[in-house]
């Protein structure tokens, strides 16, 4: 009460008046004078007159406020429907300016009432400086989803590795991105580490290239088992004839001799033909007669 008195001077003036008003009557009737009394009543009925016409007023401004709150969600709900964002960008749009208009419409009731607003916007930053302090973290959250739905280094659907993990983006939260792995685990990843940390996106660009690494014996054919692989490579639809796929000699190891082959493909039939393909080699080259390698050590005996 003494803070509300404090912040409101015109007001705690007329709570005195009353005050000493109230004495005033009670020491008059004690000496049989009601003319004290009668002062005394004017007094409250001015001064409930007043206060009255400044809760008629902050009512007022509380309902309109509400109104034009919900007037101009409505509009930005519909303006963000038509330009067909993103789910999380929607809902993180819509929840924050809600928030900002809540905050001036409370601000604008209060100082209705009277209230200092330098005072009450003091004790607001006071609040926010404390608040911040002990939510340090999620705050650097909340920026860090700022800039991921700003920058967009990443979109609902994509492939994405991040913080030692990778899976498909199924939400993009305010402080946290959702993460769904092929093993279909959930997984939570803080936004500010997503976005000053690194993030490889595989489903930004539409083609993917596949590395194996084939192995043969020594003394195959080289020339053939590349001819046998462009065969089978080309069976495949998934793979693009353009760019072509690759096949070249990488490594004569200790017990093989190892192929690189580079074939690329639409990113969505990346891992398909990855293991496709590796199933189609190994029963194509045992049709062919194409042996495989195995460890050998060679003893050389004094």
């Amino acid at each position: 009460m003494m803070n509300f008195l404090q912040a409101a001077p015109a007001d705690s003036v007329a709570v005195e008046k009353v005050v000493k008003g109230t004495k005033e009557a009670v020491e008059g009737l004690a000496h049989g004078d009601v003319s004290y009394l009668t002062q005394f009543l004017q007094q409250a009925l001015t001064f409930c007159v007043e206060a009255g016409k400044t809760i008629l007023v902050a009512v007022i401004i509380y309902i309109v406020g509400r109104f034009v709150v919900g007037l101009i969600n409505r509009v930005l709900s519909n303006a963000l429907d038509r330009r067909n964002l993103d789910p999380s960008i929607k809902s993180f749009l819509k929840s924050f300016v809600n928030i900002m208009l809540t905050v001036l419409l409370l601000i604008a009731v209060v100082s209705a009432l009277g209230v200092n607003t330098t005072s009450f916007a003091a004790l607001l930053a006071s609040f926010g400086v404390a608040a911040g302090m002990a939510l340090s973290g999620n705050l650097s959250n909340f920026a860090g989803g700022l800039i991921i739905l700003l920058l967009k280094p990443f979109r609902v659907g994509d492939y994405i590795a991040a913080q030692g993990f990778e899976g498909t983006v199924s939400e993009i939260l305010i402080f946290n991105t959702v993460m769904k792995t092929v093993d279909n685990k959930v997984i939570y990843l803080p936004n500010g580490a997503l976005s000053s940390g690194t993030v490889t996106n595989f489903s930004r660009e539409p083609q993917r290239r596949v590395d194996l690494t084939v192995s043969v014996e020594y003394g195959q054919d080289l020339e053939r088992v590349k001819k046998v692989l462009a065969d089978l490579f080309a069976r495949d639809s998934r793979v693009l004839k353009e760019p072509a796929p690759f096949v070249a000699l990488s490594a004569m190891s200790a017990s093989s001799v190892d192929l690189t082959v580079r074939l690329w493909v639409d990113s969505a039939n990346y891992w398909g033909v990855f293991f496709d393909t590796q199933e189609a080699i190994y029963a194509e080259f045992n049709k062919q007669g194409i042996s495989f390698p195995f460890p050998q050590l060679t003893v050389h005996q004094a």
